[in-house]
């Protein structure tokens, strides 16, 4: 055992070297137990292959690190009176934490037919990874857990954001050897520069070097110590080092570091507190190396088990059917000396019982694991105040996101002494047009600054910009599940980057709303701008607008899509997404000054319908409709409204209507989405027979999809991203994907069969302006004057 700098503090006396031990050999009998045993969970009887289960399915390799650091943080807890979460990287340790939570009664509290009895261990041992039990990992079932352990990567960012704006917070988080390699976590890492001392809690890192993976060597586990000294330093870390195998030796080691950290933490406040200290501290952590497998089967056949990759999942994989390997499982499980660590009605003896803190100070039941306990209601200004004023259709122009800047300015200014709001970008805030949050605060920040930074860098800063959208997603789902608020504004091509993270996040709150003792947390919403339709400064790569596809996957009581088509309906559906629970919220809007066409009155009618008829720039309501236009998305509704114009002017006696869809999920069948539409209603919007040409902001079939169960579905053809893209002019891109307007006029008139020949002028003096728009592009490399200085017409207006 090594300890990287000298040990201080007392060292444990017998009783607390006795208790922490029985404790961890308690939880590794647990442990062990959830992944084989289904009956005899106290081995009263000697072990048949009928006792254990069919299918064993979970992993001992990194649970016995989980469980030994958890018994010293609880000691750690109960001497200091610590305010204490357990944040573990290595999820698929989920048998030691679940472990832990009934050790501490927490389990019991929650499942009372697991409670601390022999047959709540029976049924804790016999739920384990099996047919309507729990996950083999950290799951939302997990009390105590906010860190879905199905992926690897994202605990450390869960960490911080855990500890944002939660001054008495100490965030223990565990990260295994092979969760370090991935990118999230490497990123992560860079948190130490971002929190601060005053307004923040702490986060311990623990870096658990087991060595190997499923099969290979990790990477970190491999490097001599120095080399790793020297990394952890560099992220602003003083590492502390504890290594062995001996448990007596390592129970005092973990000791002496963990108690030189949590000095050097309180300290840390101290200075940056009560003596206002500025400078960046160098945080502690802890790197801890033990077998991987500790205390389990040392080999099997001859080869080595504990200390190798054969124990990353299940080490003895068929003691069914194999008698040694059944022999071996029994020697294992004894190992631990089960009748002197549960009294024979199955509880955990009073030593062990009690060797946790009590109520919301055990980690199992930590208020801050449950954020919903915690959350409180944003102050929210009037969005109203902030409407852009519309005296008709066309008659203004505004940047969407930039008055959505105005509001999320004083939401922050609003709450800016709760601790309660933050906001994340990938440094997009400035290009997303959301510059005005910097009139509210600065942009959080604890290394260097230069006078000529653009904006004030301060540790206090609402403003959370990094350059990875893996950490700022990270760093929002631990803010959002310890109960707070925040928005995350990302480039819409490159959110694609957290495609997995939004998975986990979804299926997290899945399953947290069929837990009745989980309480509703805030949505995590998305503002995707810089959007597909206008990348002046990028091209091809910039151009991706499939995240929505993505999100539209998950269950239909979790997810929302919003395509706000100008500034003020932004307005009014940021406000809901706010206001709302439960819920990923995805919100696409464009940055560019644009064409505004409700006033706020308006636009919050039509948000809180998700849906509707845009009467003013429809001619159908003294006649039959010859065919619906529909959008959604602010660039599609541009282009439908051009086409509606053009085809006006040229065919007065087309009869047309215009459908505008904000809330994406309002074309579904209201059996797929509660947002979605009757077939009555759907009907008498989109009629039954008459063509439906949509413009749509993403990749077309999307459409189909939502609407592929409706009676006029074969009438619906769809225009939107093809993948045809370049760095090229804003109409250009339309015209490429054929979302035009000259296009989508043409499209019409193709699909009308009553005009016949007689629309043949109007055809051609739309394709026409096709090639002349192709010869001016490319000549001036602008569009053309008449596209460019567009906007709905006031002749049109029917009222």
């Amino acid at each position: 055992m090594t300890v990287g700098t000298d040990a201080h503090g007392e060292p444990l006396t017998d009783a607390e070297l006795r208790s922490l031990h029985r404790w961890w050999q308690a939880a590794n009998y647990l442990s062990a137990g959830q992944i084989y045993l289904m009956d005899n969970p106290l081995l009263r009887e000697p072990l048949r292959p009928e006792h254990i289960k069919p299918r064993l399915l979970g992993h001992w390799g990194t649970t016995p690190g989980l469980t030994f650091v958890y018994a010293h943080l609880n000691r750690a807890i109960m001497r200091r009176k610590l305010e204490m979460m357990y944040v573990t990287g290595p999820g698929h340790g989920g048998p030691g934490m679940v472990a832990a939570s009934w050790l501490e009664g927490t389990y019991g509290e929650v499942y009372p037919d697991v409670g601390q009895d022999l047959a709540g261990l029976r049924r804790l041992f016999t739920q384990f990874s099996f047919p309507g039990g729990i996950p083999s990992h950290a799951a939302p079932e997990t009390p105590g857990s906010i860190n879905e352990g199905g992926e690897l990567g994202y605990s450390l960012a869960h960490a911080y954001g855990a500890a944002f704006d939660n001054p008495q917070l100490t965030v223990a988080c565990v990260i295994g050897d092979g969760e370090a390699e991935t990118g999230p976590l490497a990123t992560a890492w860079h948190s130490t520069r971002f929190l601060d001392p005053v307004r923040d809690g702490a986060v311990l890192p623990i870096l658990h070097l087991n060595g190997f993976k499923i099969a290979s060597p990790t990477v970190l586990a491999r490097i001599p110590e120095e080399e790793l000294r020297s990394l952890l330093r560099g992220y602003g870390h003083e590492p502390w080092f504890v290594s062995g195998r001996d448990p007596v030796a390592m129970h005092h080691g973990f000791a002496r570091a963990l108690d030189a950290c949590l000095d050097d933490i309180a300290a840390i406040q101290v200075r940056a507190r009560g003596r206002g200290a500025t400078e960046r501290p160098r945080w502690p952590m802890i790197v801890l190396r033990t077998p991987k497998g500790w205390t389990g089967p040392a080999e099997l056949h001859g080869k080595p088990v504990e200390g190798s990759w054969r124990s990353h999942q299940v080490p003895l994989p068929a003691p069914r059917e194999d008698p040694e390997q059944l022999r071996q499982l029994e020697a294992w499980l004894r190992s631990y000396d089960p009748a002197t660590l549960f009294e024979p009605d199955g509880a955990p003896v009073p030593d062990i019982r009690e060797l946790h803190p009590r109520g919301a100070r055990r980690m199992s039941a930590s208020p801050h694991a449950d954020g919903g306990l915690l959350l409180r209601a944003l102050r929210l200004p009037d969005f109203r105040d902030y409407g852009v004023r519309v005296e008709r259709a066309g008659g203004a122009k505004a940047s969407a996101t930039g008055v959505l800047g105005e509001f999320l300015r004083d939401v922050l200014r609003e709450n800016r002494n709760e601790g309660i709001f933050r906001m994340f970008s990938p440094d997009e805030n400035n290009s997303n047009r959301l510059g005005a949050v910097l009139e509210a605060t600065g942009r959080a920040w604890m290394a260097e600054a230069d006078a000529d930074d653009d904006a004030a860098l301060v540790p206090d800063g609402r403003l959370m910009e990094m350059l990875s959208e893996h950490t700022c997603q990270g760093w929002l789902e631990g803010y959002l599940l310890t109960g707070r608020h925040g928005l995350f504004s990302c480039y819409e091509a490159f959110v694609h980057i957290v495609d997995s993270m939004f998975n986990q996040h979804a299926k997290w709150l899945k399953v947290s709303r069929e837990l009745p003792w989980r309480r509703p947390v805030a949505s995590l919403n998305y503002l995707l701008t810089s959007h597909v339709w206008q990348q002046d400064h990028n091209g091809f790569s910039h151009q991706d607008p499939g995240f929505i596809d993505h999100v539209m996957n998950k269950k239909a009581e979790i997810v929302r899509v919003y395509l706000p088509p100008d500034a003020n309906t932004l307005l009014s559906v940021v406000d809901h997404c706010l206001r709302s629970r439960n819920y990923v919220n995805v919100v696409v809007a464009g940055k560019q000054p644009e064409d505004q066409y409700l006033d706020i009155e308006a636009a919050e009618t039509h948000c809180t319908r998700g849906i509707g008829i845009w009467d003013w720039a429809s001619n159908d309501q003294e006649g039959d409709v010859d065919a619906v236009l529909g959008c959604a998305g602010d660039v599609p509704t541009k282009e439908v409204l051009a086409a509606v114009s053009l085809l006006r002017r040229s065919l007065p006696e087309l009869r047309l209507r215009v459908v505008n869809v904000v809330d994406l999920m309002r074309l579904q069948d209201e059996r797929q989405h509660p947002h979605g539409l009757s077939d009555v209603e759907f009907d008498a919007l989109f009629t039954t027979d008459r063509p439906v040409i949509f413009a749509y902001h993403g990749y077309p079939w999307l459409i189909h999809r939502l609407t592929y169960r409706r009676t006029n579905h074969e009438n619906i053809h769809v225009r939107g991203y093809n993948e045809e893209g370049t760095t090229t002019t804003p109409f250009d891109m339309r015209v490429l994907n054929g979302i035009d307007r000259f296009h989508l006029a043409i499209d019409v008139i193709d699909r009308v069969p009553r005009l016949g020949p007689t629309a043949a002028y109007a055809r051609q003096e739309f394709q026409d302006a096709l090639l002349r728009h192709r010869r001016h592009v490319t000549t001036h490399g602008e569009d053309l004057p008449e596209v460019r200085d567009w906007s709905w017409p006031s002749w049109t207006r029917t009222s």
